[in-house]
């Protein structure tokens, strides 16, 4: 197809899907079964209103019931001094907020520790322009829809397909595709937005991620810029903390290949966010509203130090499953525990003056004015409905980020990727099937999808493949053989590059065999041929037949190896 003609069926797409959207499930809508699937499969739903299958049972004694009921009341009379305005106590709201905002209180708190009603005041009307000029030239639509079907559906209000949640879910992710040109959508806002949406009205919700990126003490915006300049440079400032706090740590998680990009993605890209149970995760977010980016590396710091003796038992599988599978499930430590080993590492950091990141650089921080939206002829023709492929600046991203994956992945003992514990994949199977209820069924991606997404997250997050049944990262499947086992040996990883892989281009990984180990009649296990001289490779390099063409350099560590016509070389 032309390119008019994708833009063509890419805008009639669109309108299709915002329709769907509009109507919601009024009566004769038509609704796949595969989208809706039936809620009497599930038995039990807990406080937070996610479904569980089979029984479920959370207990809470009458001491715990008591000190509830304590925090209501207090709360209660704080948010009547914010409503007339009175003066609050600033140590005393934060005691309370490390305390634990009451659930009944948190959607009204985050509000005014956010000044969402001062922010809507000022931008009267705003929201409303931003969904409708989104309904009509977002090119995020498709992918947004995508998501929507695929996040929290395993919670009571985002089970339905088409219903009011997930209809306020589109609504506040298109109308931020417009409003953030910079950003558009990147994968990963999906989750926060309807955990917003949670406690937050939908404009809410909307402002409440606007103040994230943009407001100075969360400056999320370099999270989801391309590049994901600050994801990158969050990584960094862990290895710091690490080096300085837990070398012995940091020493056993590099020997084991778990790289700081395998396992810190949700942590900071989603603060926490199905990394740790639900309910610690809303107490982390209410410090992390109150206090702002801060929290980030301390908890990150907190999780590896509470539980660093279990993680030094723990080769590379078992800590990635640990610390993406098991910890979500079993966190192993009370909440009040967990805030007050929050609070000490806060402190510890303070110290050393590593609490903090830094000031964001210029390249982290928004360049252009929000809410400026004028389409015109070009905009219409060549951006609507579809993203640009990636630029020179996000391919390099794209790739230093694969060489940092690939060489973890080189230094790691066994020289292999393995079959388990994936947090995002490269192939994610989910992307354009329009099927997300799947399993568990859940935002089962966070990978690029468009300019605002550029590289892939899973070569920044894991270098390994999950057998487990994580409900909240992507999983698409593992390779069993036809007996139902899973194979053994080594898998082929990319080979390392540090340039983007053309078309015409294909590069080898083999993994290296001891010749003693291999008897040359023994069935070649890299294919159909026979071995003949073990571990080589012999590559011809052909002179090139037209000038304007470029000859293809063997990259081995990115370094380019200078090469004549006709020249045979033998890799080994």
């Amino acid at each position: 197809m032309t390119e008019e003609e994708l833009l063509a069926r890419a805008v009639e797409e669109r309108k299709i899907i915002v329709e769907k959207y509009r109507k919601g499930r009024q009566k004769g809508v038509h609704i796949d079964p595969w989208e809706d699937p039936s809620i009497q499969l599930y038995q039990a739903l807990d406080r937070y209103g996610f479904i569980h299958e089979g029984s479920y049972v959370h207990s809470s004694n009458s001491q715990e019931q008591r000190l509830e009921q304590e925090r209501i009341r207090k709360w209660t009379k704080m948010v009547d001094k914010w409503d007339k305005k009175k003066v609050i106590d600033s140590d005393k709201l934060k005691r309370r907020v490390y305390k634990g905002i009451p659930d009944c209180f948190r959607g009204k708190v985050w509000s005014k520790l956010l000044g969402l009603d001062t922010i809507k005041e000022e931008q009267r009307g705003k929201y409303e322009e931003m969904c409708k000029l989104a309904w009509e030239y977002s090119p995020d639509i498709r992918q947004i829809d995508l998501d929507v079907n695929r996040t929290y559906r395993e919670h009571i209000h985002f089970r339905e397909r088409y219903n009011s949640k997930q209809c306020e879910l589109f609504n506040v992710l298109g109308a931020y595709s417009i409003y953030n040109l910079e950003i558009g959508y990147c994968q990963g806002m999906s989750q926060i937005v309807a955990l917003l949406l949670m406690y937050l009205t939908e404009e809410d919700a909307f402002w409440a991620l606007s103040t994230f990126v943009s407001d100075k003490r969360f400056n999320m915006h370099g999270f989801y810029i391309p590049g994901f300049p600050k994801l990158l440079r969050y990584q960094e400032h862990h290895d710091k903390i690490l080096n300085k706090f837990l070398p012995k740590l940091k020493r056993h998680l590099d020997k084991n290949g778990v790289d700081t990009g395998i396992y810190t993605l949700k942590w900071f890209f989603q603060c926490f966010l199905d990394r740790i149970p639900f309910q610690l995760t809303l107490r982390v977010w209410d410090i992390f509203i109150l206090e702002g980016e801060r929290i980030l590396t301390a908890m990150a710091f907190n999780i590896l130090k509470s539980h660093r003796k279990r993680i030094f038992q723990l080769g590379m599988d078992d800590i990635l499953q640990f610390l993406q599978v098991k910890l979500p499930k079993n966190f192993e430590y009370s909440d009040d525990v967990a805030i007050e080993n929050l609070q000490r590492c806060v402190e510890e950091l303070k110290k050393s003056k590593l609490d903090y990141a830094g000031t964001p650089p210029p390249n982290e921080l928004p360049k252009k004015p929000f809410g400026i939206f004028k389409p015109n002829s070009s905009f219409e023709q060549k951006v609507v409905g579809l993203r640009k492929d990636f630029s020179s600046v996000e391919k390099l991203t794209r790739d230093n980020v694969m060489l940092r994956r690939e060489e973890s992945l080189v230094n790691s003992p066994n020289g292999r990727l393995s079959n388990r514990h994936s947090d995002i994949s490269a192939a994610d199977a989910s992307f354009d099937d329009g099927s997300s209820i799947i399993g568990e069924g859940s935002h089962k991606s966070l990978a690029g999808t468009s300019i605002t997404s550029t590289a892939d997250l899973s070569i920044l997050s894991s270098v390994t493949r999950s057998q487990a049944a994580d409900a909240h990262s992507i999983d698409i499947g593992t390779v069993e053989s036809d007996d139902g086992q899973t194979p053994s040996g080594l898998t082929t990883p990319l080979a390392i590059t540090c340039a983007s892989p053309s078309p015409d281009v294909v590069r080898i990984f083999v993994p290296y065999v001891t010749p003693s180990h291999s008897p040359i009649h023994a069935s070649p296990q890299n294919g159909d041929l026979v071995y003949r001289q073990e571990n080589k490779i012999r590559i011809r390099i052909v002179e090139q037949t037209t000038s304007d063409e470029i000859q293809t350099p063997v990259i081995e560590t990115c370094s380019l190896l200078s090469l004549r016509p006709s020249q045979n070389i033998d890799l080994k």
